[in-house]
């Protein structure tokens, strides 16, 4: 009885770890440089530009972008970028990404200011972008 005990409580915890961590947009400190045009394969947006790499599969992916894509059409100067992870297996190689959906959000000069692993909600986008300008 203990055993299956243990095992309960340990997937427990997880379950509770995994659901605080997903969605959740982090400040991180930039260890890559600045992205461009030429990296992602579409231009920057003038003050903000939201990085989403995601794979063909994935349903969060999906909710996650048409989420990302109704944020900026309301806000001028910020794009949406969707990356397919499973092109661009190098470019996921280089920005250590790990799973889908995972959203970057890079400043005005293409350099990673905030991710979000997982789907985020609006707020914490909303949130994410004013901490930009």
């Amino acid at each position: 009885m203990i055993p299956i005990v243990l095992i309960l409580a340990l997937a427990t915890a997880y379950g509770f770890w995994h659901r605080s961590t997903r969605g959740v947009v982090k400040q991180r400190a930039n260890k890559y440089g600045s992205l461009n045009e030429e990296v992602l394969g579409a231009p920057l947006g003038v003050n903000a530009t939201l990085v989403q790499f995601s794979s063909v599969f994935c349903t969060p992916c999906r909710a996650t972008r048409s989420l990302l894509q109704n944020i900026v059409a309301d806000m001028p100067g910020v794009v949406h970028i969707d990356v397919d992870a499973e092109e661009q297996l190098e470019l996921v190689r280089t920005l250590d990404i790990r799973s889908t959906p995972t959203t970057l959000f890079l400043d005005s000069h293409g350099i990673e200011v905030g991710r979000a692993v997982g789907a985020p909600n609006r707020a914490q986008v909303l949130t994410a972008l004013a901490a930009l300008n």
